[in-house]
């Protein structure tokens, strides 16, 4: 087996996701050495010099946007200690093989190019269950937002993800309660690509979490895609959530936030969309929704307002294709009418004639604009000359 994909799925269980020198010792001498050394098999001199190459300046400070400082790698070497009997790389691969997954690393052809954006912040591996190849970022797009989401909520987020499929679009979520659920739901009644939805865990992808929602994930397994950095048996926690949330924005070419509180772990995804150089959307709602708050900040911090998938697929697709239409409208008489025109229009009575005269003093115009305007307004259709003067012609309201 790969030595290489044997090291990454143990470093998976070793470090956090979001370890900083954990990622570090990767860069700086790859999976297999990065193992070695986090296991404790570099002797104190050894360590000595690795820390002199990771770090010379004796820089504790952070590298990245990651959510821990860098601190020492003796540090990190207790912090990692208490884990290393539990390493099994080749048995936590038997186990994704048993599930019908695999190990997904930087080295295959399958690794979305989007993580990469991510730079020290790149997940070291993905755990994947699901037949086809994971969709390219360029063709998917999450849509997210709250966990107790209104049925406006969910009646958006729906018809967006089902739209989206529809037009070849992957949908990307997290698999939780709300939109996030109703955005997978409704990905799996659409007939588009093969790989319809993929939803992001921030657990193994063998646990089902929320428990709610087993039958749903265990169907965008079997049709979709279940993702991971965390090994099998691997518990979702909340700080596992947020650096779950980074992935998400990375796999995806926009962010659309349907409902959000204006704390929410929604909020998160968009800001790292943001980070990343995604576009980020937002559906307005009621100024009165506490659910819509989040998304009435995005859309003042100048996030895209989307009401439809016609509208997220504009963003993302190809410069001239996929441009939203107009909605068609109902044509009126006096539409595209000049402004003198309009006036003189208004003017016009309906029942009885009125003079020129008479026609300018209402108007307010002077009586050689009211008689051009009333020769236009003839050609067009929308005045006629009676015995009593000039009228309205009826149905030009």
């Amino acid at each position: 087996m790969d030595q290489t994909r044997i090291a990454r799925a143990a470093l998976s269980r070793l470090f956090e996701p979001l370890d900083p020198m954990g990622t570090l010792l990767v860069e700086a001498f790859g999976p297999e050495q990065a193992l070695r050394i986090a296991c404790g098999g570099a002797g104190s001199d050894e360590v000595a010099e690795i820390s002199a190459v990771l770090d010379p300046a004796g820089d504790t400070r952070k590298r990245s946007q990651a959510v821990a400082p860098l601190g020492t790698l003796p540090a990190a070497l207790e912090r990692w200690r208490p884990r290393v009997a539990q390493l099994a790389p080749e048995r936590d691969l038997e186990t994704i093989a048993r599930f019908g997954g695999r190990l997904v690393t930087p080295e295959d052809d399958e690794w979305p190019p989007g993580l990469e954006d991510l730079g020290a912040e790149s997940p070291l591996c993905l755990w994947v269950r699901g037949e086809e190849p994971l969709p390219t970022t360029g063709q998917s797009a999450a849509v997210v937002g709250s966990r107790d989401a209104t049925g406006y909520g969910l009646s958006v987020s729906g018809d967006i993800a089902r739209g989206l499929v529809d037009v070849g679009v992957t949908v990307v979520s997290g698999g939780a309660y709300g939109i996030d659920g109703q955005a997978h739901r409704a990905a799996l009644t659409s007939s588009g690509p093969s790989v319809p939805t993929v939803a992001v865990l921030a657990g193994g992808v063998d646990r089902y979490y929320p428990s709610g929602h087993e039958d749903l994930l265990r169907e965008v397994a079997r049709r979709g895609h279940l993702v991971s950095e965390l090994p099998p048996g691997a518990s979702p926690s909340k700080h596992r959530f947020l650096k779950r949330n980074r992935l998400i924005a990375a796999m995806s070419a926009v962010t659309v936030v349907v409902e959000a509180r204006w704390r929410s772990g929604a909020l998160s995804t968009a800001r790292r969309a943001v980070e990343l150089g995604r576009h980020v959307a937002a559906v307005p709602g009621s100024v009165y929704s506490a659910n819509s708050a989040g998304c009435h900040r995005l859309l003042r911090d100048g996030a895209t307002c989307v009401t439809e998938a016609k509208e997220v697929f504009e963003l993302i697709a190809p410069a001239g294709e996929g441009l939203a239409e107009e909605p068609a409208t109902p044509a009126r008489p006096h539409d595209g009418l000049s402004l003198v025109d309009l006036m003189v229009l208004e003017a016009l009575p309906v029942r009885r004639g009125s003079e020129v005269e008479q026609l300018a003093v209402v108007a307010g115009l002077s009586e050689a604009e009211v008689r051009s305007g009333l020769g236009r307004l003839s050609l067009l259709g929308l005045a006629e000359r009676t015995e009593g003067g000039w009228r309205r012609v009826r149905g030009a309201a």
